[in-house]
């Protein structure tokens, strides 16, 4: 039987985190925000091929993706679903910490990874 979970609704003024970044020449900007405990709450992305196919699946995927975060998905959960995922663009990125990406769901997925996940949180404590 299921269970109804609650959302979780970020502050109204957040902390946010945002990140320049390339996949193979894709230049594009990820701002997290943040709930009161450090953890990410929602994701957007802005792509330079603005108005893009791209974009807009971007768009779709970072909507849903912030919804299944406030409903608790983890960051661990989410990297488990979205890294390794396999599309164009795909390449070097400009993060010497994640060189190469398969897409640009699977880079925002090794960044969430590097930067709120179990090893990013022992780095910190």
């Amino acid at each position: 039987m299921l269970t109804e979970k609650q959302r979780e609704v970020l502050p109204v003024t957040r902390e946010s985190v945002t990140h320049k970044f390339s996949v193979n020449g894709y230049e594009g900007y990820l701002t997290i925000g943040l709930f009161e405990n450090g953890q990410p709450g929602e994701i957007f992305m802005k792509i330079a091929k603005e108005g893009s196919t791209l974009s807009g699946l971007i768009q779709g995927f970072c909507r849903s993706f912030s919804i299944a975060l406030q409903y608790g998905l983890t960051v661990e959960d989410a990297v488990a679903r979205f890294k390794g995922m396999r599309f164009d663009p795909a390449g070097p990125t400009s993060n010497p910490r994640i060189p190469k990406a398969s897409s640009i769901l699977d880079y925002v997925a090794r960044y969430l990874e590097d930067q709120f996940g179990e090893e990013a949180r022992s780095r910190v404590a």
